[in-house]
């Protein structure tokens, strides 16, 4: 228990939380807030639709965090100096934002979104490889859970109080607000360490580019893992594909109810979920904690099934949306953690932004099957198919339980090493 509990005595887990928010707040901006003030607008349905399209650099940021891991700014480290530019330049570009409105200067509007979705993408990189870089290994599962509450805290603030901010004193009072916030994150970013094991970065782009992906694929069992990783969460992003459209359609609730319990519920589901995840995983290890958490992940999804015999009943969905958010916030506590564990420190920025890319694969191909599935058969076989596609990641799992464990030992070891030589 004292083991469990020393996580908490260093500031690396504040640090972490703190980024976190950093890491959640620009996303909404660029998203569902900038979506209602157009909504509010005198502006056609078909220019708010395009509004989604700001977010496609979260998907390719893959693509542009090798360059991460090759230059190091002049300042701060090569974590920390990316951390720093990043804030000034999302600062900049969201407070941009309010000299335009979408009755007078849409596209405008559109473009300065891009620019932050691209800026917090690259804030996302460094900041994932600026905690795997630093965190210890037995604090990775607890700072997991930490960059989780600190994004979803963030999500609230820039998605809930700055709606309500816009519509009591106006969209430029709102969005001033965030800058305000998000200059608070350079504050920690200066007050953060440098991770404790400095390696030599990359000196050549194909050193940054195609040897992370040999590092990786030459590993003992590397395709399973990276199979695993697109499978382990494969059947929570499938049961969470069509959960608001069940609860509007099905269940005849309204968007009010929704937002509340969603909120509230989703929130502290995800906040305890993470926290009690990570404890575990100091307690069992990596193989216990994310079978368990996946069992429960995959079973905590039938239980918006109950809702199809109560009807609207607002305690009963509170309670599904908490425990669904309660599972799935552990498995990910283990699984973040996990990721991190499996990247290699000189190319953390690229591995990491890879890894999670996959794991998010499945949440892009669920989409239409599930809806497919929840028209012709109905809402009873679309929890149930939920639950099947839960079993691959979990069959994987019990294949690679040796292989896991062993890569992230072997991690450790090598992290040592590459620090030895940057001494």
């Amino acid at each position: 228990m004292k083991n469990i509990l020393a996580v908490f005595k260093h500031p690396r887990i504040a640090i972490t939380l703190l980024l976190g928010f950093s890491s959640g707040l620009p996303l909404a901006l660029s998203g569902g807030t900038l979506q209602a003030w157009f909504a509010k607008s005198d502006v056609s349905l078909k220019e708010i639709g395009f509004v989604g399209l700001a977010a496609l650099p979260y998907t390719f940021k893959f693509v542009w965090a090798p360059l991460m891991d090759r230059w190091v700014p002049p300042f701060l480290g090569r974590r920390r100096g990316w951390i720093l530019i990043c804030q000034f330049l999302l600062c900049a570009a969201i407070g941009s934002m309010v000299l335009f409105t979408p009755n007078t200067h849409p596209k405008a509007l559109f473009f300065l979104a891009c620019l932050v979705a691209f800026f917090s993408a690259s804030q996302d990189i460094v900041i994932d490889a600026y905690r795997t870089d630093m965190l210890h290994p037995n604090e990775r599962p607890m700072g997991a859970a930490m960059a989780i509450n600190g994004y979803r805290i963030a999500m609230l603030v820039s998605g809930g109080m700055a709606l309500v901010i816009a519509d009591v004193w106006g969209w430029t009072a709102a969005y001033l607000t965030m800058v305000v916030l998000m200059a608070l994150g350079m504050i920690t970013t200066f007050c953060g360490p440098n991770p404790e094991n400095e390696v030599i970065p990359p000196k050549k782009i194909w050193d940054c580019t195609v040897l992370p992906f040999l590092d990786f694929i030459k590993r003992p069992q590397a395709v399973w893992i990276l199979l695993f990783i697109v499978f382990y969460k494969l059947g929570d992003a499938f049961a969470g594909a069509l959960s608001q459209t069940f609860l509007i359609r099905e269940i005849q609730m309204t968007l009010s109810e929704i937002g509340v319990m969603a909120k509230f519920s989703g929130f502290f589901g995800t906040v305890f979920g993470t926290t009690a995840g990570a404890l575990l995983v100091l307690k069992w290890g990596w193989f216990r904690a994310l079978l368990v958490f996946g069992v429960l992940q995959a079973l905590s999804n039938l239980v918006y099934m109950v809702l199809l015999w109560t009807g609207p009943n607002y305690l009963v969905a509170a309670t599904a949306i908490f425990v669904e958010n309660f599972c799935g916030g552990m498995g990910a506590a283990a699984f973040t953690g996990l990721i991190m564990g499996l990247c290699n420190i000189r190319f953390s920025a690229f591995q990491y932004a890879l890894l999670s890319s996959l794991s998010a694969v499945g949440r892009v191909i669920v989409g239409p099957m599930a809806g497919v599935i929840a028209h012709e058969y109905g809402w009873t076989a679309y929890f149930m198919a939920s639950l099947v596609l839960s079993v691959p990641g979990l069959l994987l799992l019990i294949f690679l339980r040796n292989g896991l464990e062993g890569m992230t030992k072997s991690m450790e070891i090598s992290q040592a090493e590459e620090s030895a030589l940057a001494i």
